[in-house]
């Protein structure tokens, strides 16, 4: 199958419906269900656009496989230009939604490249592993599918002296190894996009302490959604189903927040990358490249949502006609900033890649572990920026049912500045809203926070693998001199 159409993703959903729970009740169909609809559709949007004639050269590759053209997002970088080429196609995707959609297929497409052609990594002490690595990366690519991942064990108390998250009654392990496959039990989260998703990917867990009974949560597999045992429960959704003009994004963009329930289910060995191997597990996305691949597609959806957010500051302010106020000036320069500060370490990132061991052509990890870092902290003053910028603007907000009123004039005449009328000016102020301070918002804002985990770690991880060797060396020089 080529590159698939938005409709082929949808019937896909609906042939293939997964057990998903929200709100107490069990989703019969994703793509009609009021909460999970229009998240589907805006999915379904982003295959569409593959097929777009105007920018299908942009969007897609010719599979050596098959012959057929595929999603450039699984392409194999082999020069700059393959991975420029897939940033460009990762741009398209991330503009469509503002930056809105933070696990749009494109993003576990790249982590599989990257371990297709680490495959021997996987094979190290189970060579079919290796074969399966590759076969699976190409089943997805060749279908064309949407994937969620699950990463973290759920952990019953966060106290030194508690659980270290492997509760054999909460967290995913291994209840029986079958010469057919393994059998898991157990829970993970946090799947993203997980009740519109065709298969979810099961990574290792955070990093696993060598106890006796460790191999039962070291394990890496792919299984389809609808696999027997395997449920979604959903958070509640943010789309209140309100019109796009009154929830301009939540109305679009719901992707969906779930925990994943494994009530005894088969994984056949085809679909098991690892198992029972703790070095291999604990190692896996910094040995594969996979990481670095990933903050790419990650940092190119941030450039995209910094470009929004700024967009929708210009217009507030140019709405008010706040522009000559210093205050003002100042807080959307401090926009302008964190956008260009990760434009800068995406383009640094491409402009100082390298072959890595696999023979793919590598963004540098040391401009996106900087961008990374960063973003978490960027994102809530950003909101918080366009909460300054609008102030009771942000209030003074009538539904899209007050202009279709006896009472339409009047709210327009009201609210209309010298440049835009009442409807145009709240149609702006609404957007900032749902970005600043709806459900929605305040979503995007906690996901963008612990998009990577624990700020703390992550600053921790850049601490411990950052080379710091050459700057010391020229400061030693320099005090060297006579």
């Amino acid at each position: 199958m080529p590159a698939r159409s938005g409709k082929q993703y949808l019937q896909g959903l609906k042939d293939n419906s997964a057990e998903v729970w929200l709100e107490g009740e069990r989703v019969r169909d994703v793509t009609s269900h009021p909460g999970l609809r229009r998240g589907a559709q805006s999915v379904a949007n982003l295959y569409d656009l593959q097929l777009d004639a105007w920018v299908s050269d942009e969007m897609t590759y010719t599979s050596q496989t098959s012959g057929e053209q595929v999603g450039m997002s699984f392409v194999v970088p082999r020069t700059l230009e393959d991975l420029e080429n897939r940033r460009k196609m990762m741009t398209r995707w991330a503009r469509t939604s503002g930056g809105m959609l933070g696990r749009t297929p494109d993003y576990l497409n790249v982590i599989l490249m990257a371990c297709a052609e680490a495959s021997s990594y996987f094979g190290a002490n189970r060579p079919e592993f290796a074969q399966n690595a590759i076969s699976y990366y190409q089943h997805a690519r060749e279908n064309d599918l949407a994937l969620t991942h699950t990463l973290v064990n759920v952990r019953r108390t966060r106290s030194a002296q508690g659980t270290t998250g492997t509760d054999e009654d909460v967290a995913l392990h291994i209840t029986d190894e079958r010469d057919d496959g393994i059998v898991v039990k157990g829970a993970r989260v946090l799947a993203t996009l997980g009740p519109l998703s065709d298969e979810i990917m099961v990574f290792p867990s955070t990093v696993l302490r060598t106890t006796e009974d460790a191999w039962r949560y070291a394990f890496a597999f792919c299984i389809p959604c609808n696999t027997p045992g395997l449920k979604f429960v959903c958070r509640e959704s943010f789309d209140i189903g309100r019109s796009n003009f009154d929830h301009p994004l939540g109305s679009r963009f719901e992707e969906m927040d779930s925990i994943v329930l494994f009530d005894d289910v088969f994984i056949p060995w085809e679909r098991v990358y690892l198992s029972g191997d703790i070095e291999l597990c604990n190692t896996l996305f910094v040995a594969t490249g996979s990481e670095a691949h990933m903050m790419h597609q990650v940092i190119t959806k941030n450039v995209a949502k910094s470009e929004f957010l700024l967009g929708v500051a210009c217009l507030m302010v140019e709405s008010l006609g706040s522009g000559g106020i210093p205050q003002v000036q100042e807080r959307v320069a401090e926009l302008i900033l964190d956008m260009g500060v990760m434009k800068a370490c995406l383009r640094a990132s491409e402009a100082d890649a390298k072959f890595d061991q696999w023979g793919v052509v590598a963004p540098d990890k040391d401009h996106l572990e900087v961008a990374r870092n960063l973003f978490p902290r960027m994102y809530p003053r950003m909101t918080e920026l366009l909460q300054l910028l609008g102030s009771s603007n942000l209030m003074m907000l009538p539904t899209e049912a007050d202009f279709e009123s006896p009472i339409q004039s009047e709210v327009n005449d009201i609210l209309a500045t010298d440049d835009l009328s009442g409807l145009h000016r709240v149609k702006v102020f609404r957007l900032a809203w749902d970005i600043a301070a709806s459900s929605f918002g305040s979503r995007q804002t906690l996901y963008e926070r612990f998009f990577f985990g624990d700020p703390t770690r992550r600053a921790i991880s850049l601490y411990n693998s950052y080379d710091k060797q050459p700057v010391m060396d020229r400061v030693k020089e320099f005090l060297e001199l006579d």
